[in-house]
């Protein structure tokens, strides 16, 4: 048994330690955001967040989660209330069929946590490892810019409530 702490709720996994961590989260955690696409870590359907990573879920066995926080699109925000990068990619309208989107959401959330101010060239950087055919990358980069404009308001905000 691996005990997992997947957005902030720790969870008793039966799965074997060399499982699939996409395998853990669909099918015994019933959190289905994180895509199965090729298997093989190549297309971001699946990425989630491991600690700060970006990690591909489908070739990361789950005992290399064991202790550490795993991070999904349903630990971003709700559809009743979304995240800021979530509020970002509805406001752009930044998914077409939306098969990728929960991937590219995540690599774009380890980014901001990073690196809350990106470059256009680091968030393309960030955002190639992900393949999408829909034609909505433009959006897609406005989305993120938005996000990280909103989360540094946010924050800007927050700080000034403080003092």
């Amino acid at each position: 048994m691996t005990i997992l702490n997947v957005n902030g709720q720790d969870h008793d996994v039966q799965a074997s330690p060399d499982t699939p961590l996409l395998y853990v989260l669909r099918d015994e955690l019933g959190l289905n955001a994180a895509k199965y696409g090729c298997g093989l870590g190549q297309c971001g359907a699946c990425t989630v967040m491991l600690g700060g990573d970006a990690v591909f879920s489908c070739v990361t066995p789950v005992m290399l989660a064991a202790g550490r926080r795993v991070t999904t699109l349903e630990g971003l925000g709700s559809a009743a209330e979304p995240g800021p990068l979530q509020q970002a990619f509805i406001d752009e309208q930044a998914a077409q069929c939306g098969y990728c989107i929960p991937g590219m959401m995540m690599r774009a959330q380890a980014l901001l946590e990073r690196d809350p101010a990106p470059t256009d060239q680091a968030i393309r950087a960030e955002l190639e490892p992900h393949l999408c055919r829909c034609g909505t990358h433009m959006r897609i980069l406005r989305a993120v810019r938005r996000a990280a404009d909103a989360m540094q308001t946010q924050m800007a905000f927050e700080l000034g409530a403080e003092q």
